[in-house]
């Protein structure tokens, strides 16, 4: 998450939190989605690794794109 700066909270959900996010590399503005591992059933961990899965399999003129997902460790959350 060292690559994003995160300049507010968009919105929350039961497991995760989406921040508006500036990533330093390029100065892009990005919805960043932390899901908190720690308190997630294994059953719960799978649905929200199905989740990146679809979203990045969708392309479509009308859905913003997906871009990356990643592991921090230092937070324990999929972002």
């Amino acid at each position: 998450m060292n690559s994003f700066q995160t300049l507010g909270k968009l919105g929350e959900g039961a497991y995760s939190i989406v921040h508006k996010a500036k990533r330093l590399i390029d100065g892009e503005m990005y919805a960043l989605k932390k899901v908190k591992l720690a308190n997630l059933s294994d059953k719960e961990k799978q649905n929200a690794l199905n989740e990146v899965r679809i979203l990045a399999s969708i392309k479509n003129q009308y859905v913003i794109s997906y871009k990356e997902a990643f592991f921090d460790e230092g937070e324990n959350c999929l972002g």
